[in-house]
């Protein structure tokens, strides 16, 4: 099955059944790994869902700008942050990713599964021009898997592999600290254990 992933898309998904559920997830283990030792500054959750990542950076001590396509996830996040009491350290911005721009640069711009309207590696290289000198991209996506009949990957438009993605930055511009393919279990509905295939980019823009 194929998504127009537009914003008509997202809202019914955040207005659906599963809302509940993707609002109520963790931090991804990715983001707590990987900018763990980063000096907080100003960071960017681009397509920011329910707020999960972006309520854990400003707990670290970030000044947080989540934007989403859907109104609906930027309220589950909204009353998220303020239970976190990290309000005041996050603007909450609905905004098409495919066209916004910010009006600054940051030290550390993430995204975890967006899936705008245009194709997924142009989605990543328009995240990394809002990467200010000295600062970091960090990229958790869906692992472009073949497809076969009947499988339940996400299709091909919403994934990508390292070797993709690393292969867009330039290397004047941008120095690879890591760029791998994991395989992970989590525990799903019913506490069955669902597989999740991730590509995890970190780089440090030089200029």
């Amino acid at each position: 099955m194929t998504h127009s992933f537009d914003k008509n898309y997202w809202d019914r998904t955040w207005s659906g059944e599963r809302a509940p559920g993707m609002s109520s997830g963790d931090p991804n283990p990715h983001l707590v790994h990987e900018t763990g030792g980063l000096v907080p500054g100003m960071a960017l959750d681009a397509g920011c869902g329910a707020g999960a990542e972006a309520i854990w950076l400003a707990a670290q001590g970030w000044d947080v700008t989540g934007a989403d396509v859907a109104d609906a996830a930027l309220g589950y996040a909204k009353d998220r942050a303020a239970a976190a009491g990290v309000a005041d350290r996050v603007r909450w911005v609905q905004a098409d990713l495919s066209v916004w721009e910010p009006d600054t640069q940051f030290d550390l711009v993430t995204t975890h599964y967006a899936h705008p309207a245009t194709g997924q590696l142009e989605f990543y290289d328009r995240i990394a021009s809002w990467v200010a000198p000295g600062g970091t991209l960090l990229i958790v996506g869906h692992l472009h898997q073949h497809s076969s009949a009947g499988d339940t990957h996400p299709p091909a438009t919403a994934s990508a592999t390292a070797a993709a993605i690393t292969d867009r930055l330039d290397p004047a511009v941008w120095e690879i600290i890591m760029a791998e393919e994991s395989h992970r279990f989590v525990i799903g509905p019913g506490g069955r254990p669902n597989a999740i295939d991730d590509v995890i980019v970190r780089a440090l823009r030089r200029v």
